[in-house]
């Protein structure tokens, strides 16, 4: 009988449980294409940086693709970590969200890796929708949470888009106070329940 346990499915964003091994690949990965870039980094010399076998990172990666896409959602998941942005007082929820995306997006390395790729676009879509928007829904609970959670993920989406992805000169020309202050009211009022809605009391007429 083979008890043998498979093997482990791969997972997106934030190890869980995973052995350090594949969180020093990532590392590793990271420094490369920040050094080198995309075309020119070799899963061979991610795997000499992370002291692994090369076999090893296409078993937890596929490819160099995935090992990029890894390394962005990594990112994403260390800066807008969704436990700690929604663990803290609900009355600055909206607050931490702005600084949240504002200082993943201002940091020089995250956005020299977001424009050595096309797969940079597709991840951090990803995750907007797989992980925060589902972390959100599962935050605001009730019946309309959905609805909140898209509500809030398409004004941090449209934040990014304009700002960083395809700047338009006045909101790239903002600094994230600014943008804290402008956007924080429109998130607060995604998060805020929606009213029931329902048939009109009756009321007499004259």
């Amino acid at each position: 009988m083979n008890n043998a346990a498979p093997a482990p499915a791969r997972t997106r964003g934030r190890p869980r449980g995973n052995p350090p091994t594949r969180e020093s690949i990532v590392s590793a990965a990271r420094s490369l294409f920040l050094e080198h870039g995309y075309r020119s980094t070799t899963l061979r010399a991610v795997a000499g940086a992370a002291g692994v076998d090369p076999a090893l990172i296409a078993y937890h990666f596929g490819s160099k693709k995935g090992l990029f896409g890894d390394v962005m959602q990594f990112q994403c998941a260390n800066a807008l970590a969704v436990d700690d942005v929604l663990g803290g007082d609900p009355a600055t929820l909206p607050d931490r969200l702005i600084d949240a995306v504002t200082g993943l997006w201002e940091d020089a390395g995250f956005q020299q890796l977001t424009t050595q790729s096309d797969e940079a676009t597709e991840v951090i879509r990803e995750y907007l929708e797989h992980e925060l928007l589902a972390r959100l829904v599962e935050f605001l609970g009730g019946r309309d949470a959905t609805a909140r959670a898209t509500a809030v993920v398409t004004i941090l989406g449209g934040l990014i888009y304009t700002r960083y992805l395809n700047p338009l000169p006045t909101p790239a020309a903002l600094t994230p106070s600014e943008i804290r202050h402008i956007l924080t009211p429109a998130l607060r009022a995604a998060l805020a329940p929606r009213p029931r809605t329902g048939a009109p009391s009756a009321r007499s007429t004259a």
